[in-house]
């Protein structure tokens, strides 16, 4: 079953240059869908990551971290269907093989190829079947839309998008994918996304300004409250465009507004998602305090049930404000729904009559506001529903 915010079109992904892709089904959770996904930079390519700070980050993740030191990058090799977490030795093991063999096949060092995956937890990656794979692909520089459904596990749609920007007066596309769909609950990345772009950026900047996005970004949505074992986020530039050392504002603005988009994209794609929910909070003490206590409302088991079933229950927002563990004035509290005002001064606003937002509670987009009366800290923070669809697709997720 797909997801009612199922896109009516995907965008028009050009070509980058100094990016080649590939994508294969190797058969490692999957018969009848791409699994793998290989990307060839060209020499000179840099890079920047963020991933997941779990405690129990998988083989992949733990070796991106290692590769990320150099900033330079050579290759991309990302499998969907099995994470490679908690694999113990076999886990390193099976990395180190897959980075070897991408090494030889692509004239690469093993420490520039880069590698993700995504899927089943505690289960052994059959390594083999993506290292046989290497010499049988067949690369291309528009094949975006296999690459982004390659990456895939449970999600129901490929998640793209694409900006440009201006450096130096050079006109530099930035190209991204992503994928998630549950265990969602980003803390420095998200499940797995790639961009992709022929700027000239040296590592150290192109880290900052990736770190920053990100943080306004996958940092600020959350599907089920889960942080994944695997979430790594990458961002490769090539330096094709040919631009000299500038001004990148303008190259922060495009990245940033793709990363949203993406992100927007892994929410409304949330696993039984029927909701797509907009979370501001205003009036906390600075913006950490308020994107703690938006996503303490998003990750409610109570209000997402309530928002499932159209229920206009605030006293559960209430409580989850409460329950944030930052600062915030009861008696100054004010809360809006659809842009109606459902509680102000620490009580239910004597205006409100729940039919007031009947018809928006049993709309596809809810808006919730919550001003906490202390500062002048604010967050967004988007979310979705929990149905008993959720329960089904995890309930059967390894059958």
């Amino acid at each position: 079953m797909t997801s009612p915010f199922i896109p009516s079109s995907y965008p028009d992904l050009s070509p980058i240059s100094g990016v080649t892709l590939a994508a294969a089904n190797c058969g490692i959770r999957y018969k009848d869908r791409p699994d793998l996904l290989v990307a060839q930079f060209c020499d000179g390519t840099t890079v920047a990551g963020v991933f997941t700070t779990s405690l129990t980050a998988s083989a992949p993740v733990e070796a991106c971290r290692q590769s990320l030191k150099s900033g330079k990058a050579g290759a991309l090799v990302v499998n969907s269907g099995n994470s490679n977490a908690f694999t113990g030795k076999h886990g390193v093991a099976s990395v180190l093989r897959i980075t070897e063999a991408a090494a030889t096949s692509f004239g690469r060092k093993p420490t520039e190829i880069f590698t993700a995956s995504t899927g089943v937890i505690g289960e052994k990656l059959p390594d083999e079947k993506i290292t046989s794979a290497l010499g049988t692909l067949s690369f291309s520089d528009n094949a975006w839309s296999d690459a982004a459904r390659a990456i895939m596990t449970t999600d129901t749609y490929p998640k793209m998008a694409t900006r440009s920007a201006t450096i130096g007066g050079k006109i530099v596309t930035i190209n991204g994918i992503a994928k998630g769909s549950g265990m969602i609950a980003p803390d420095m990345a998200t499940m797995l996304a790639f961009v992709f772009t022929d700027a000239a950026i040296a590592h150290p900047q192109l880290q900052s300004m990736l770190a920053a996005a990100n943080e306004k970004t996958f940092n600020c949505i959350s599907v089920d409250g889960d942080t994944s074992t695997s979430d790594t986020l990458l961002l490769f530039a090539t330096g094709k465009a040919g631009n000299a050392a500038g001004d990148c504002n303008d190259f922060q603005r495009a990245l940033t507004e793709l990363l949203h988009e993406l992100a927007l994209h892994v929410v409304r794609d949330g696993e039984g998602a029927e909701k797509f929910v907009t979370i501001t909070v205003t009036g906390a003490e600075h913006a950490r305090a308020a994107r703690t206590i938006g996503m303490s409302i998003a990750n409610s088991p109570l209000v997402k049930t309530a928002l499932a079933a159209s229920d206009a229950n605030w006293g559960r927002i209430v409580m989850a404000v409460g329950k944030a563990g930052q600062k915030a004035d009861r008696d100054a509290l004010a809360i809006k729904i659809g842009g109606v005002s459902v509680a102000r001064n620490g009580e239910a606003d004597p205006a409100y009559k729940e039919s007031m937002i009947a018809a928006h509670m049993q709309g596809r987009e809810i808006h919730i506001e919550v001003d906490v009366g202390i500062g002048s800290g604010s967050a967004t923070i988007y979310t979705c529903d929990l149905t008993h669809r959720y329960i089904d697709i995890n309930g059967s997720y390894r059958t």
